[in-house]
């Protein structure tokens, strides 16, 4: 589809545009032309057809007409819509009554300086600006037709031809205008008389120099007007973004800042550091690592860790209070006292045992008073359980 388009050549650039240098050029009506960005059904246009005496002349009119085409039958007392038929699709136009009788004589070139057409994406629709990279213009094939009101006013309109998009425009829309690329072209439209020769230049044009850009949406609006609709901007990337990507690890962000040549720099550094590391002690860090595990794994060895440390301690505030010796003399006191305090004790545990053995049995009456003039012996200890 082709609904919008930019028309600000002068009027005298227009013949030239479409390939009308030779012969005279009658201009008709081209008060009403006013060059805009910004066009769209329902403004003038110039537009350039053949006279209509009948005669093969080269003889051109530069007319101004409506955009938007208002077939000749259409009821006097009917309100012109200009959206209804701004476009004529080039498969269909010899078959339907409103375009089908004015091939033979009502062809007609149309030249702008690019055209419009809107991305669907969506419930959004992003404009594109679409032209010929040397800047010249771009002459579409059209047709046209007069249509007399009610007021006995004779009011001239047209559409524009269309056909399937190209292949590198077939992404932006199914439809694109039929653009007549050369003189050649324009002439077998404009002049041609059997329909065998004009439905050849019916057809996408695929050549490179057609080029386009993203504009601002705000030309979707008709009072929106200037050179600011023609202007590129930047399309806004909105391409699926992982969540990882909002999130950073320690320093990962710092490292995200560094330039290429400073992060090759540091991670050689990186490598560099940690290779030594392992060359020159690889024992040191397998052992401190084999004890983090152990201390993971068994909680028990932070409490035997902790009561070591107390004994320590209680060891060390002990050996405070004495001389000190020599290792191998606090050694021999240790034994020698043990040995004594286990003689005595063994000692009188068997006097003890003999004294129960040799004396008399007691009444069981006697055997509390007897008892409490005693002190209590290991015997008794180990008698009472």
């Amino acid at each position: 589809m082709c609904g919008r388009a930019r028309c600000s050549l002068r009027a005298d650039d227009i013949p030239r545009a479409c390939h009308r240098t030779g012969g005279s050029v009658r201009t008709v009506n081209m008060d009403r032309y006013r060059p805009s960005f910004n066009v769209a059904p329902g403004s003038n246009l110039p537009v350039v057809h053949r006279e209509d005496d009948g005669s093969d002349s080269e003889a051109v009119v530069l007319h101004c007409m409506k955009w938007g085409l208002i077939p000749s039958f259409t009821k006097k007392n009917e309100k012109p819509d200009h959206f209804k038929m701004f476009n004529a699709r080039s498969e269909s136009i010899g078959e339907k009554a409103s375009f089908r009788r004015l091939l033979p004589k009502s062809r007609c070139l149309v030249a702008v300086e690019g055209f419009y057409e809107w991305k669907k994406n969506g419930s959004k629709r992003q404009p594109y600006y679409i032209h010929f990279k040397d800047g010249r213009p771009l002459v579409f094939a059209a047709l046209y037709d007069s249509w007399g009101n009610s007021e006995g006013e004779k009011l001239y309109t047209f559409t524009i031809v269309t056909t399937s998009s190209s292949s590198a425009l077939e992404w932006l829309h199914e439809r694109m205008p039929v653009i007549l690329g050369d003189k050649e072209s324009s002439d077998t439209w404009l002049n041609g008389f059997s329909s065998s020769k004009f439905n050849t230049v019916l057809k996408p044009y695929d050549n490179s120099d057609l080029v386009w850009y993203p504009v601002t949406p705000a030309m979707g609006k008709l009072t929106f007007d200037g050179p600011e609709c023609i202007k590129e901007i930047k399309l806004k990337t909105d391409g699926n973004i992982p969540i990882s990507q909002f999130f950073f690890t320690k320093g990962s962000k710092k490292e995200a800042e560094m330039n290429p040549e400073e992060k090759s720099s540091c991670e050689k550094s990186v490598k560099t550091d940690t290779s030594k590391c392992l060359k020159e002690e690889p024992e040191h860090i397998e052992q401190e690592a084999q004890t983090s595990l152990a201390e993971k794994e068994e909680p028990e060895y932070i409490e035997q860790k902790v009561q070591t440390s107390l004994a320590e301690k209680e060891e060390y505030d002990f050996k405070s209070t004495v001389p000190s010796l020599s290792q191998e003399g606090a050694s021999k006191c240790q034994m020698k006292r043990a040995y004594e305090e286990l003689s005595a004790d063994s000692k009188l545990a068997m006097d003890e045992t003999e004294k129960l053995i040799t004396s008399p049995a007691k009444k069981k009456g006697n055997l509390k008073s007897a008892g409490d003039n005693k002190q209590p012996t290991l015997f008794s200890y180990f008698g009472k359980s």
